[in-house]
């Protein structure tokens, strides 16, 4: 299927997925639930709302595909089509046969291979890439607003897109938004849960958490954390002070040596830039790309240290010196905790 952001037929979805059969069942989120189908002879994801449908979810609907039809780019997903028939809203992406990052990260028994160091960094890449584009590189500015693991897709060579464009912002101003809160728990920068103000700096912040996660394959949120230190940008700071501390703290699923630790410890120095408190502190996504991108290169460069699927190309295309990746995207099938429109004391 080449169309893109199309207006597809209640009755072409219902015959894709075999109307909705429970056997073609992939997930459930905050939006509704995703159904594997098939059209023209190619699988595709099928998101389908909640039968109660609020005008929350309507604007979140209407904002999804009014910015996924105006973006185009390897890192963010990409939507097929669209139905909306009486109280049916449906949204077609392709099918991606990896599902999340969360399921990678932390649900590893659902996988055959758990991720290596170099599939991780590259994973980092893929998503700061995403974003770049969103914030700057596309004809207009976008805020993410929810970006977790769980809205990080990947492809059937685990590179990744950024997916789930419902609490998008178009950024008018260069000046902060204040806007209701919405997101997820423990990827909220500070600035925006207290007072609602929205800058792309929300979203570099949530990268930074991300970051933190993919490193050490625990929860923004850990219920294995300590009581009084519950969130993981803390206790991952105070573990990266001492190395012993912060190598206990690292994921252990993955063995590094010691040049691809000095790679985890350069990655790490980044997410404890991008999740500063102060806003004006943390950087744009594009130094997160230019840092990254070297990194990426160089791992891919030295002979594999983890496991890796076999049979799969692992090589990087090279255009004017640059790292490019390959053509990819996916839509979220897992678990999402997505809240809108909250009013809260914090």
């Amino acid at each position: 299927m080449k169309a893109h952001g199309q207006p597809m037929s209640l009755k072409t979805l219902r015959k894709a997925t075999n109307n909705f059969c429970q056997t073609n069942f992939l997930g459930r989120g905050g939006f509704g639930v995703v159904f594997r189908g098939e059209l023209n002879g190619t699988i595709v994801a099928v998101k389908r709302s909640n039968s109660f449908f609020g005008e929350v979810d309507e604007r979140s609907f209407n904002a999804e595909i009014s910015m996924i039809k105006t973006v185009r780019h390897r890192n963010l997903v990409a939507l097929l089509g669209y139905c909306m028939k009486k109280e049916e809203r449906l949204l077609v992406y392709e099918f991606m046969s990896n599902g999340t990052l969360a399921d990678h990260l932390f649900y590893p028994c659902k996988r055959t291979y758990p991720l290596d160091w170099k599939q991780r960094v590259t994973i980092a890449l893929d998503v700061a890439r995403g974003m770049d584009y969103l914030h700057s590189l596309a004809n207009e500015s976008f805020i993410h607003r929810d970006l977790k693991p769980s809205n990080i897709l990947l492809n059937d060579d685990l590179r990744a897109k950024v997916s789930d464009f419902g609490l998008v912002k178009l950024v008018h101003t260069m000046r902060p938004m204040t806007t209701k809160l919405a997101g997820t728990f423990g990827y909220l920068a500070p600035e925006y849960a207290f007072n609602g103000k929205v800058t792309k700096k929300v979203d570099v912040y949530a990268f930074g958490v991300v970051l933190m996660e993919i490193i050490t394959s625990k929860k923004a949120l850990d219920p294995s954390f300590p009581e009084d230190e519950h969130h993981i940008v803390v206790l991952f700071k105070k573990s990266f002070e001492t190395e012993n501390q912060f190598k206990q703290f690292m994921d252990p699923v993955f063995c590094v040596d010691n040049e691809a630790y000095a790679c985890a410890r350069k990655v790490s120095e980044l997410a404890i830039y991008c999740t500063a408190r102060d806003p004006q502190h943390r950087p744009e996504m594009c130094h997160a790309v230019n840092v990254l991108g070297p990194m990426v290169e160089k791992q891919w460069s030295r002979p594999s240290s983890g496991s890796l699927q076999p049979g799969l190309d692992y090589s990087f295309p090279q255009f004017n010196g640059l790292l490019l990746s390959p053509t990819s995207s996916m839509t979220n099938y897992g678990e999402q905790s997505t809240f809108t429109g909250a009013n809260l004391t914090l």
